[in-house]
């Protein structure tokens, strides 16, 4: 079953079907990466993520908590979409690469 939340819509099963196929429940949040919601009554329901996830959410929120990280994002992101990026070459070595960009500074 799948239910519609703020953020997504996520799988979601009750404290007894997760008691009864926890493995099979985990494996898949793992492999599929998307959260299980897990209801319980009272609606004291609680969300369950990867590690993986888990951590990607706690960098962005690090990172979004950080004025000059953030600053220095919307600047990558303007250059990118400006195109002022240098690629590296398919047969050049990351020292030359490094070496030519070092002349164009």
């Amino acid at each position: 079953m799948y239910v519609f939340s703020f953020i997504a819509i996520m799988r979601q099963a009750n404290f007894t079907e997760l008691r009864s196929n926890l493995k099979e429940f985990l494996d898949q949040v793992i492999a599929d990466s998307e959260p299980l919601l897990v209801s319980r009554p009272h609606n004291e329901s609680v969300v369950v993520i990867s590690l993986e996830e888990y951590n990607a959410l706690k960098e962005t929120e690090y990172i979004m908590r950080q004025p000059q990280l953030m600053e220095s994002l919307e600047a990558a992101e303007r250059d990118v979409e400006y195109g002022r990026t240098f690629a590296q070459g398919q047969d050049e070595s990351v020292e030359e690469f490094l070496s030519r960009m070092a002349c164009t500074e």
